[in-house]
């Protein structure tokens, strides 16, 4: 009956108190076991001594119990700290129990009560023992009674550590794991060919594909905390060549109230693997740059913007609005930070490239921060439609930076990208066009002025990962323009935590980089993502190379010809030192564009070419515009002399 109470449901727990009945009632058995035993298990003792002792017994134990809580474990999922709970009562029960024979020989306040010391002894020895066997015992009778799934995934756990160790608690305990744990890989030749709680441990030359496929091995669990990034891409990248799906345990800051769950362990994803340690700002400025001001963000329903926004809800700002033309988009983020718990913000629907509509809005709402997220850009579709690129990136910029000064913005914070280095398309020339007026204006006005240039953003809108996955789950093949191109990544929390970082940091005329660690390779990056999905590169999907996009580069940059850095307090972020230019006859170049652009008059990539003279296009219509001989004479005149902002 007892067991099964404790059996009975996979969703209840035996009561705390039933437990502390069973352990008491196994502190009488285990008291008149001990006698036997101090007599060679006969009866040549005092019984009705026996009858006396064994009331106080049970109360010394009871009293222990309490004050240690030994009772009070889930019996089904006992671990090691229950035993040590167990062994804790049981001496405190002995300890007590002493005190009271040495007390009462002396001031005789119990009668006839006296218990030999070697049974004392015996009895916490013999407790003990079977206190911690019978939790045993019923959490085995539990899963047996409750294993009506039977294991159907065998796995295995990267990583002999105690990550490992918790990790294999964590399947073994939850009453509906489909998983069996047939071993631990681990490198320490220490541990290889040892056992761990009964499971083998396996050396990494083991780990072969003849292995898995006669043990029916379908998944490796990776489960090793604080490793270094570039030795987990390493090993992991080792792991997806096998006819196996890797899994990955979180960081242990990442668990559920510091407990393991199954629940938590996932597929690899292809983030895991790329060579970047994430950003860690510290000594950060963000709180009290923030704190009481009105911030205005543009394209804050975009990747990055959308992040800037629920970063700086976090904060102690007076208000919040955000801009987008995107409604539905913009209508989703209201909808989460609300969800969320945030209120404190104004969210429009208008376009950045309305300069009434936009006036009215500072006008209205003063802000105090702006950041310029606002952009289109998609290089292949930007290069024929150069017409809006220059609209929005560049006449939507000139408009909030004007804007700004006319309404005493403190710090203009303008979002840009690595594309706007030595452009090769009209959207990394728009940038570049967007970042010389940035300076210009900062040149010119109280406003700081303050640009951020980074890489490709993991997972943003129209990136290469999201393409990849929607591709394998149509069946592939993977498209790639050219196996040997390469990018800069980094995550879109990374991305706005720089951002709000260079607001917080920035004087006026700097133009933020980040140390982005090495690039990846986009072919290897592609092909690891087909066998983390467990598939098989080239036999379940294969990768086609279709050849490089309109103005697309083998090889993005950080900095530009004649471009060099300077540190900040954080190693992750530098300053770039960038090239004297004439200020007033830049100004004036891009107030010609913005309005030929806007009458659709004259060739505006080619005025493009003039502003920023290291705009050479590649694989374009525009290819021909570079032949043009009055800007190959411009562009050898211009001067890279190098001064720092």
């Amino acid at each position: 009956m007892i067991l099964k109470y404790l059996t009975n449901s996979s969703q209840r727990y035996a009561s705390k108190w039933l437990v502390l009945c069973i352990d008491l009632l196994i502190v009488g058995f285990s008291f008149v076991l001990s006698y036997l035993i101090r007599f060679n298990l006969t009866f040549d003792f005092d019984v009705k001594n026996l009858l006396v002792q064994l009331p106080m017994v049970v109360l010394t134990a009871l009293i222990s119990f309490l004050i240690v809580g030994s009772y009070k474990g889930v019996v089904r999922h006992t671990g090691v700290r229950d035993v040590y709970n167990i062994f804790n009562a049981v001496c405190l029960s002995s300890i007590i129990l002493i005190f009271i024979v040495i007390g009462n020989r002396q001031l005789d306040f119990i009668n006839s009560f006296t218990v030999p010391l070697s049974i004392i002894i015996i009895n916490s020895l013999i407790t003990f023992v079977v206190l911690t066997a019978s939790r045993f015992v019923f959490k085995s009778m539990y899963n047996r009674m409750n294993g009506t799934i039977k294991a159907n995934k065998y796995v295995l756990i990267y990583g002999a550590g105690e990550s490992g160790v918790l990790t294999h608690g964590a399947i073994t305990n939850h009453s509906k794991s489909r998983y069996k744990v047939l071993g631990y890989v681990d490198s320490d030749v220490k541990k290889i060919g040892k056992n761990i709680n009964g499971v083998p441990v396996f050396g990494r030359k083991s780990l072969t594909e003849t292995f898995i496929v006669k043990n029916n091995i379908s998944e490796i669990i990776f489960s090793i905390q604080n490793i270094d990034s570039r030795k987990l891409r390493k090993t992991v990248e080792g792991l997806v060549d096998l006819p196996i799906i890797v899994k990955i345990v979180p960081p242990i800051e990442d668990w559920i109230n510091g407990e393991l769950k199954v629940s938590q362990i996932k597929q690899v994803q292809i983030e895991d693997l790329l060579d970047r340690a994430p950003i860690n700002i510290k000594n950060s400025k963000i709180a009290m740059e923030l704190m009481n001001k009105s911030i205005l963000v543009t394209g804050g329903a975009g990747s990055i913007g959308s992040e800037i926004v629920r970063q700086i809800c976090n904060y102690s700002y007076k208000s919040l609005i955000i801009i987008d033309s995107a409604e539905s988009a913009l209508y989703d983020l209201q909808q989460e930070l609300k969800q969320n718990g945030f209120h404190n913000f104004i969210p429009i629907v208008t376009d950045i490239r309305d300069k009434n509509r936009m006036n009215a809005l500072f006008e209205e709402h003063r802000p105090n921060v702006v950041f310029h997220a606002a952009a289109y850009k998609h290089v292949p579709l930007m290069e024929y439609n150069s017409y809006e690129a220059i609209k929005i990136n560049v006449g939507g910029t000139k408009n909030v930076a004007d804007l700004s000064v006319l309404h005493g913005v403190e710090k203009f914070v303008f979002i840009s990208t690595d594309k706007a280095v030595n452009p090769t398309n009209v959207m990394g020339a728009t940038k570049r066009i967007a970042e010389m007026y940035i300076s210009c204006m900062q040149k010119e006005n109280k406003t700081k002025f303050i640009t951020t240039r980074f890489g490709n953003v993991l997972g943003s809108n129209g990136s290469v990962i999201p393409l990849f996955r929607k591709q394998i789950e149509k069946g592939g093949p993977l498209t790639l323009t050219h196996k040997d191109i390469t990018r800069y990544f980094m995550t879109i929390p990374e991305a706005s935590q720089l951002v709000l970082e260079a607001g917080a940091m920035g004087e006026g005329g700097e133009i933020f980089i980040f140390d982005m660690g090495e690039s990846v390779k986009i072919y290897d990056l592609a092909k690891n993502m087909i066998k983390l999905s467990g598939l098989r590169y080239p036999e379940d999907i294969d990768i086609k190379i279709t050849g490089l996009r309109p103005g697309e580069k083998l090889y993005e940059e950080l900095l530009a010809n004649g471009e060099n850095t300077l540190p900040t307090y954080h190693q992750k972020i530098k300053i770039s030192k960038v090239r004297d230019v004439d200020y007033a006859r830049v100004r004036s170049k891009i107030d010609e564009l913005c309005i030929t652009n806007m009458f659709f008059s004259g060739n505006t990539v080619k005025l493009m070419k003039e502003i920023v003279p290291e705009y050479v296009s590649k694989n374009s219509q525009f290819c021909e515009l570079d032949k043009d001989s009055n800007i190959s004479d411009f562009q050898n005149k211009t001067t890279l002399k190098i001064v720092e902002q």
